[in-house]
């Protein structure tokens, strides 16, 4: 009986010396399969979340306007219905406008594919070698013996790619326009349920603090932006229409889309400006153009008149903003791309009233923006 009670002593002291019993998993374990399964359920859920994260965003925006006919009366069931039913004529308008020129870019399909074989046909005879050599060994690679069946896809082209994905992306905008007006006709009720939920009177001071911070500087930012891409669309819009290339509205509407994301939008602006400019003109003159006229008027956006309005208020870093881009494209392609910027004020904001979260916030924002000590001894107070 005492030599099972000394060997189960040994074998419990011999776990708690290893310090690696079975069971126990290194805090940097932890972290890494948090992380992994956080990016996975993202990915995963991405049918629901993105109508989600879109319908609080667009809240964000139009709360100030939802409170500005509080204070004057009108009920806010009446203004998220008038503010839900423009967004939807909007939507629809401007999926007409995009509409009826790419049916026609796709009827002369033919004459495009013409014209870009003459124009890029002298360039591509300095690869053919690189080209002929790739051919061959992909055909040696993939050939499997004498008799290799052929598979064929048909019905694989734009029309039913857009077939495709129409009714997924129709519900997905009936369900944010849907949750939207729920979330304006509520008015304040979710910061009336987080005081509630607080325990101490300290954290719901705190609770609204975070709140209003947020609200304040998402309604700010995706606000100022938007009219900054309206005028930068009509710009854009405008100098295309002078110079003379077909369906300007559209690359209108492209400029004013694409601008909501960073650095990357301005850049698929332009080459699909180039594209546009290298089909209908001849001259490598007007070529020029309009890609450099949408060069222009972004770099002017990008570098005076955003960092003017927004920049003093976001402070972010710009490779982090970067990377925040590209991984949310990655995770939630072209959604993904507009809420990154967003998302990234969130957090930061988040972090800049939370003492234990101080040194993301700084590593989050530019150069000499870190938040002064002064401010988290004050959280702590």
């Amino acid at each position: 009986m005492s030599d099972n009670h000394n060997e189960t002593a040994e074998t419990s002291a011999a776990t708690g010396a290893n310090g690696n019993a079975l069971g126990y998993v290194p805090r940097w374990a932890g972290i890494g399969i948090f992380l992994y399964l956080s990016v996975t359920a993202l990915a995963y859920a991405k049918s629901f979340l993105v109508p989600i994260v879109l319908a609080f965003l667009l809240s964000l925006i139009f709360a100030p306007i939802r409170r500005y006919f509080d204070r004057r009366g009108i009920p806010s069931a009446v203004t998220s219905i008038v503010i839900v039913i423009v967004l939807m004529i909007g939507f629809f308008l401007m999926l007409g406008a995009l509409a009826i020129p790419a049916s026609e870019w796709v009827g002369n399909a033919g004459k495009v594919q013409a014209r870009l074989i003459s124009v890029v046909g002298p360039l591509s005879n300095t690869f053919k070698g690189f080209f002929d050599a790739q051919r061959t060994i992909s055909q040696y690679l993939t050939a499997s013996g004498p008799h290799v069946q052929k598979v064929e896809m048909q019905g694989s082209g734009l029309f039913s790619t857009v077939a495709w994905l129409a009714p997924s992306v129709l519900t997905q905008f009936i369900f944010t326009l849907v949750l939207l007006l729920f979330l304006l006709a509520s008015g304040d009720m979710f910061y009336e349920k987080l005081v509630h939920v607080m325990p101490t009177f300290r954290d719901k001071r705190r609770a609204m603090r975070i709140a209003h911070d947020i609200e304040r500087k998402l309604s700010r930012y995706l606000l100022t932006i938007t009219i900054i891409n309206a005028c930068l669309g009509l710009v854009v819009g405008t100098l295309t229409w002078l110079i003379g290339l077909p369906t300007a509205p559209v690359f209108g509407i492209i400029a004013f889309l694409f601008n909501y994301v960073p650095y990357l939008g301005a850049v698929a602006g332009i080459a699909l400006t180039a594209l546009a400019s290298l089909i209908h003109f001849h001259e490598p003159g007007f070529i020029i153009l309009p890609p450099l006229a949408y060069f222009a008027c972004t770099a002017i956006e990008g570098q005076i008149i955003t960092p003017y309005f927004v920049g003093r208020s976001l402070q972010l870093n710009t490779v982090v903003v970067f990377i925040a881009v590209s991984f949310w494209a990655w995770l939630w392609s072209a959604i993904g791309m507009i809420v990154a910027v967003p998302l990234l004020v969130a957090f930061r904001t988040l972090c800049e009233h939370i003492p234990t979260l101080a040194n993301y916030g700084d590593f989050l924002s530019e150069r000499h923006a870190e938040t002064p000590d002064n401010n988290a001894a004050a959280e702590t107070e």
